[in-house]
């Protein structure tokens, strides 16, 4: 039997860190039980005080209600940058469970590790086609296998009470069936974009949501990232002026594959409504206005397979009623390149990167004084899916309407339809005019820039 012999001079100060550990934060134990101490003996003896502390604390703890908000004294002197403040998540009894359905690059790279990070969200219950990626994914995250399942058994989540939101991560086009399966099962729905292939979708979406008397949200990460926030709050006090121009770029090189964003009865279209949605969700997000007209072009490399179906590249201009004019392009083929500027009257807001998931970065050129300056704003490195699925926890536990609700997916669509039609018609496409800022946009997120 192994035992632990005390050295010398060792059991006073245990025994006095034991009795008074109920009392004592952790800075006062060690010191107490590792003053003069050798390091071997301490790596022996301090599991038995720990025991006897958890013994010891166990006989009066009591569990706190209300926000757990734990504060400590700052260690930095106050002429020093401050530290961010502590997390604070709530307890895993008290988040909100989250069902991730589909198990491809996103809900495994980004959704799933993001959990990680938020303070009121948690994964409970998985849907996937492969049972066996499903079960690994399970594991890896805690999820019982009584709460897999395939896309043929997904209505039962309607009997798992563990299960308030589900998260709609499938192909485009699969969009519109599951978001009304999960509202008709008595689910709130988040639901990735661009939020399905027509208006006439999205508008059954809404309506399945209202009727079941759930919430409706897309993801719209980008609205809840904390350097765009700044950069759409600046755009809105106008910090350097009226607005006047607006540049966005968002393309990438698709891999040579088969792959369901290369087919349309899948993804519904082909760069626009993939990455040509960010130029024209995030241009409507800083300026809070709604275009009025759009005018586009759109080009395919001829003889590349991945193009027979959808569009490879598209270049779109939105016309605000403020004067703003917007050039947006986006591409499936080219190398690379997520960013924007907005160009005002005294300065120039840019994101380069803008739209990725990590390592965006913001500069501000202006010229007080005659002189320019760069500015380059610390990055508070939030995780972006961690945002938006606490925005979607706090407004189930709080019935409000999500910041990005179903009528912000339905009003990309119908300006997503307009510049294809522009394209196809080779002239400029008139929307319905919209006096009201935000139109379609719900309750304000909680603020993440500490």
């Amino acid at each position: 039997m192994f035992q632990v012999t005390p050295t010398p001079g060792l059991s006073a100060g245990l025994d006095q860190a034991a009795l008074g550990a109920a009392d004592a934060s952790r800075r006062q134990f060690l010191h107490s039980a590792g003053r003069g101490l050798l390091a071997t003996a301490v790596a022996g003896a301090l599991p038995l005080a720990a025991h006897a502390a958890d013994a010891a604390a166990d006989a009066t703890f009591t569990p706190p209600t209300g926000p757990l908000d734990i504060k400590l004294p700052p260690l930095e002197a106050s002429t020093d940058p401050k530290a961010s403040p502590f997390p604070n998540p709530d307890a895993p009894d008290q988040r909100v469970g989250f069902a991730l359905v589909g198990l491809g690059h996103l809900t495994l790279g980004e959704i799933l590790p993001a959990f990680g990070q938020c303070k009121h969200a948690k994964p409970v219950a998985l849907v996937s086609g492969d049972a066996d990626k499903m079960a690994k994914a399970a594991q890896q995250y805690g999820i019982k296998a009584s709460s897999c399942y395939s896309y043929q058994t997904y209505d039962q989540l309607k009997n798992n009470p563990e299960v308030q939101v589900i998260y709609i991560v499938l192909p485009n086009s699969m969009h519109h069936e599951f978001t009304i399966r999960g509202a008709q099962a008595g689910k709130h729905i988040l639901c990735e974009k661009p939020m399905a292939d027509s208006a006439k979708q999205c508008e059954e979406m809404i309506a399945a949501c209202n009727k079941a008397g759930k919430k409706l949200m897309i993801a719209y990460r980008i609205q809840y990232e904390p350097l765009n926030r700044a950069a759409m709050k600046l755009v809105r006090d106008k910090a350097y002026g009226t607005p006047k121009l607006i540049q966005m770029m968002n393309c990438q090189n698709e891999a040579h594959d088969q792959q369901w964003r290369h087919k349309k009865a899948l993804a519904g279209g082909g760069s626009l409504p993939d990455v040509g949605l960010y130029c024209l969700n995030t241009t409507r997000f800083l300026l809070g206005e709604e275009p009025t007209e759009v005018s586009a072009q759109l080009y395919s490399t001829p003889g590349d397979d991945r193009f027979r179906e959808i569009e490879e590249n598209v270049s779109f201009t939105l016309r605000f009623p403020s004067g703003v004019i917007s050039q947006c392009m986006c591409g499936y083929g080219s190398f690379n390149g997520k960013s924007y500027a907005v160009h005002a009257e005294t300065g120039t807001i840019k994101m380069d990167p803008a739209f990725t998931y990590q390592g965006l970065k913001q500069e501000l050129v202006h010229a007080p004084g005659g002189k320019q300056v760069v500015e380059q704003p610390s990055n508070p490195h939030k995780q972006q899916f961690a945002l938006e699925m606490d925005h979607m926890a706090e407004c189930v536990r709080g019935n409000k309407t999500p910041y990005t609700p179903g009528e912000e997916g339905l009003q990309d669509q119908r300006i997503m339809e307009a510049i294809y039609q522009s394209a196809k018609e080779n002239r400029p496409v008139k929307l319905p005019a919209v006096s009201k800022l935000d139109a379609f946009r719900g309750t304000p997120p909680t603020e993440e820039m500490a």
